[in-house]
């Protein structure tokens, strides 16, 4: 895509971190954005700081997770805006604990929002995309959809499911000829507030069966969110390398080389059939980068 100025631009989970930074990035580049996220007060928010830059907005309450949520708001923001032309499905949260220990709640809400919400995303507005044979597809993954470390299984699974996801729909698009694009946003350690998604669980996946969070898990959580206040890459940084590759039609969008190695070890171990080496838990990794 050569000419972002006048289009559309969709952002799901588009309130905070990530999302509001691709917000910010597409509508400088003179895109109407719409913003769709669970959180109502952050997307309030947004939606003000975006129109008080002159940006043309519609915001709107979405649970990625629901498929009539994702109707509404693929409607909404059609009805306000016109035809979208880069969707960014970019919606995601996180548990953290051992994998016998997190339970089908935990599964069902991970899954939900960082695995369902890109079928959902694609479900609606990827069809248009097609039949008007222009475009982007923007899907949020993670460095954690090319590796396994410990205590974040669920999220683990929906990476990986993220990347291929990207990868095929990537590959189905070029053997039709057609002129949308893919990406596949890899972030590495990016400031945002995924380990206190949390917050914004449904009442219904409240995990009630799990056990509080011992004084040493919360001095641990406060540690790694204190450790990417200061080391972890600024949400603008991401945007303006997935602005990049949108122009340039790049799929792969890596954010650093922090994990360049663990990945490297990964696909040499599957090539050579080891037995998967061992990765340390993803906090512990943060705070010794």
């Amino acid at each position: 895509m050569q000419e972002l100025n006048g289009q559309v631009a969709v952002i799901t989970g588009g309130a905070s971190g990530i999302g509001l930074a691709l917000a910010n990035r597409f509508a400088e580049a003179g895109m109407a954005v719409a913003v769709g996220d669970v959180e109502e007060l952050a997307l309030d928010a947004a939606v003000e700081e975006l129109r008080g830059s002159g940006a043309n907005v519609y915001g709107a309450r979405l649970d990625v997770s629901d498929v009539e949520s994702m109707g509404r708001f693929a409607a909404g923001a059609t009805d306000a805006l016109g035809p979208p032309h880069v969707i960014c499905l970019n919606a995601g949260v996180a548990s953290s604990r051992p994998i016998v220990d997190h339970t089908l709640d935990d599964w069902q809400w991970v899954l939900g929002v960082n695995l369902w919400g890109i079928v959902h995303g694609l479900d609606a507005f990827l069809g248009g995309l097609i039949d008007r044979d222009a475009g982007h597809v923007v899907v949020t993954a993670s460095v954690a959809g090319h590796t396994s470390h410990p205590g974040i299984g669920p999220y683990n699974a929906s990476k990986h499911a993220a990347v291929t996801i990207a990868e095929t729909l990537y590959n189905e698009l070029a053997a039709l000829g057609s002129r949308v694009g893919v990406s596949a946003l890899c972030p590495g350690f990016v400031n945002t507030g995924i380990f206190a998604s949390g917050r914004n669980r449904p009442e219904h996946l409240v995990n009630r069966l799990a056990e509080p969070p011992s004084d040493e898990d919360l001095a641990r959580e406060r540690a790694v969110q204190e450790w990417m206040a200061a080391n972890a890459k600024d949400p603008s940084e991401v945007a303006n390398l997935v602005f990049s590759a949108v122009m340039d039609g790049t799929f792969w969008v890596f954010t650093d080389d922090d994990h360049r190695d663990a990945i490297s070890r990964r696909h040499n171990e599957i090539l050579t059939g080891r037995n998967p080496s061992q990765y340390e838990s993803i906090g512990q990794t943060a705070l010794e980068s």
